[in-house]
């Protein structure tokens, strides 16, 4: 049994099919179109998913769509009636795309398909439902709590259900205009960067500030109850009128206007971004008590929803001990709507049995297209690129070349499914060098330079240089770092107006200060031989070279892309960087060989 889930039209648009309920593809659309989080229907992404698995639309069940659009224009129009006159911007912004594209998704994706399978309809899953099942359905557990959180979709921003065998239901939930997500990205814009798409950028610069804002954002900003429920002052808000995230009232509350992207980071957004966090920490704790006491299930807790991808949240939680599991959607914003649908068809539309596996189905999440070496050779000698071929020495050559302080594209096997680079489309290098952290920022990845990176640790060595150390092979979560140095260092003394926040940055933490943030954290992936043996061989063949079980793992992009999908794209993003190496299945490039008027030197965007 096939079936196709998607998810378009918000943000993050992508398609997601499974077979007798284990997932077969799944993709994102701008991966394709190189938009990036492209919200069009996901054309390239659904024709992937079938060629992967050779079917046509008449074998295809059911196609599901992630989101209620009735329920969505109940609560558009909600919104126009309470703000009454005040509402020309959301009309003149969000009508034309709701009334003339969402209405009619279900022609839209049957005329991209030729049909919308043996149903012959579409199937509607709410927004917070796909969230659900995405996190239980592809989880190691029988049973588990179910934690949701983002912006909004349809009503619901926050919701706490139960999951076990083959069935889900959501018990409470928090409406729309109350959303963490919508306050956590109010900051994110006030500091200067893009609501949805920068709050991974106010999450990695809160360690920089002190939370000294945290009391004036509860006492002003949101209520918070001792369940975790919670309400905002719309006071000092306006999004609900569809202009920005906040207005004058807020400025007034933190002493000035917005930074403009282009303006210096200042203390005041540090400490901004560190007091929201500590504000988000506080009540995903009081949820995840509340799920525990509401559902009675103390063992498991799985999380959805794009506040999930908050992985220094996700380490306090984990680190409190509320629940002795958690599993996080390794896409859990909009794109796993698509998986999470499609599993919902299947368990409780069709009520097909739920089979547990060891790990669990999402398998690394390595669901996107794999270009086989005849493929690759013959598009290096299409295009006359120079190039070397490696036989049984692969992993031990790039191994060497890390050593040598190289920095390496890395493109190899199934693309992710999800925001992060698992080793399959990834940039890699030397986690022990104390300026690799720099010249990534500035010199490849062209972006902040206060934005730390990734380390991928071989599983069984994750204890070794981590404190309260578990397996975490989709980056979600945020552990200390065991070997501290320099502890006694003070980063707010260091950080007043004269401070240099390149040294900062560039100060030893540890031994393997290439990806130890400044307050000594680090967002791990552990590595394991079954789920991707390509990149466990690379950090094997490392840490026999330098006892180091440990490399840098950064998404293979430059600020502004999407993750590379193909040899094409990621040819063309290390001829535009300062990479060294490029890594392409089985042949490798050096940087040194290539034509130079192959090599382009782009200015980008600072988004």
């Amino acid at each position: 049994m096939y079936i196709l889930g998607i998810s378009a039209l918000y943000h993050d648009s992508a398609a997601a099919l499974i077979k007798d309920g284990k997932i077969v593809a799944a993709a994102q659309e701008e991966r394709f179109t190189r938009v990036k989080h492209d919200s069009s229907i996901p054309a390239n992404a659904i024709y992937y998913c079938m060629e992967q698995a050779q079917i046509t639309q008449e074998e295809l069940e059911a196609v599901i769509y992630y989101d209620d659009v009735i329920l969505t224009a109940d609560r558009f129009l909600a919104n126009i009636a309470s703000v009454q006159g005040d509402c020309k911007e959301i009309i003149e912004r969000s009508a034309e795309p709701m009334f003339s594209q969402k209405f009619w998704i279900e022609e839209s994706i049957a005329q991209c398909l030729g049909g919308l399978g043996k149903r012959g309809k579409l199937l509607v899953a709410k927004h917070h439902y796909s969230h659900a099942a995405s996190a239980f359905f592809p989880s190691p557990y029988e049973k588990a709590a179910i934690l949701t959180l983002d912006g909004v979709g349809e009503w619901n921003t926050t919701t706490i259900g139960y999951g076990q065998g083959n069935n889900i239901k959501l018990c409470e939930e928090i409406n729309f205009p109350h959303s963490l997500g919508l306050l956590y990205s109010a900051f994110t814009y006030f500091c200067g960067f893009r609501v949805n798409y920068g709050d991974y950028k106010l999450m990695g610069l809160a360690p920089y500030g002190s939370p000294i804002y945290t009391e004036v954002i509860k006492n002003n900003l949101i209520d918070v109850k001792e369940d975790g429920s919670f309400r905002l002052n719309l006071a000092y808000f306006d999004f609900q009128h569809g202009r920005t995230m906040t207005n004058q009232a807020f400025a007034d509350l933190f002493g000035g206007p917005p930074r403009k992207p282009e303006m210096e980071i200042t203390k005041r957004e540090m400490d901004m971004a560190a007091s929201v966090q500590k504000v988000v920490e506080e009540v995903v704790i009081k949820l995840a008590k509340h799920a525990a006491e509401l559902t009675g299930e103390s063992d498991n807790l799985v999380m959805a929803g794009g506040v999930a991808l908050n992985c220094v949240a996700n380490g306090v939680l984990r680190d409190a001990g509320i629940f002795k599991n958690i599993w996080v959607q390794p896409a859990a914003g909009d794109a796993g709507g698509s998986i999470g649908a499609a599993l919902l068809a299947y368990h409780q539309f069709y009520d097909k049995e739920r089979t547990l596996e060891d790990g669990c189905i999402q398998k690394g999440s390595y669901w996107g297209p794999a270009y086989t070496d005849e493929y690759i050779l013959n598009y290096l000698m299409e295009n006359n690129i120079p190039f070397h071929k490696m036989e049984s020495e692969r992993n031990e050559k790039i191994a060497e070349l890390i050593d040598q302080q190289n920095v390496i594209g890395l493109f190899q096997g199934r693309m992710e499914f999800g925001p992060r680079s698992l080793g399959n489309r990834s940039i890699i290098a030397d986690a022990r060098s104390e300026k690799m952290q720099t010249k990534l920022n500035l010199s490849i990845k062209h972006r902040e330079s206060f934005r730390p990176f990734a380390p991928s640790v071989l599983e069984e060595r994750v204890a070794d240089y981590f404190e309260n150390s578990h397996k975490s092979p989709y980056m979600l979560f945020c552990m200390p770092t065991k070997q501290k140095l320099d502890k006694e260092y003070a980063l707010e003394e260091a950080l007043n107006e004269d401070a240099n926040m390149i040294k900062i940055i560039e100060r030893k933490r540890s031994d393997i200060p290439a990806v130890t943030h400044v307050d000594y954290s680090a967002r791990v992936q552990t590595v394991n031989k079954e789920w991707n043996p390509d990149l466990y061989g690379v950090i094997k063949e490392f840490e026999k070279r330098t006892g180091c079980g440990v490399v840098i793992n950064t998404s293979f992009n430059v600020r502004g892309e999407p993750i590379v999908c193909s040899p094409i794209d990621a040819y063309n993003c290390f001829m535009n960087t300062d990479m060294d190496v490029l890594v392409l299945g089985n042949y490798i490039l050096y940087k040194e060989e290539q034509p130079e008027e192959e090599r382009r030197h782009d200015i980008y965007e600072l988004d």
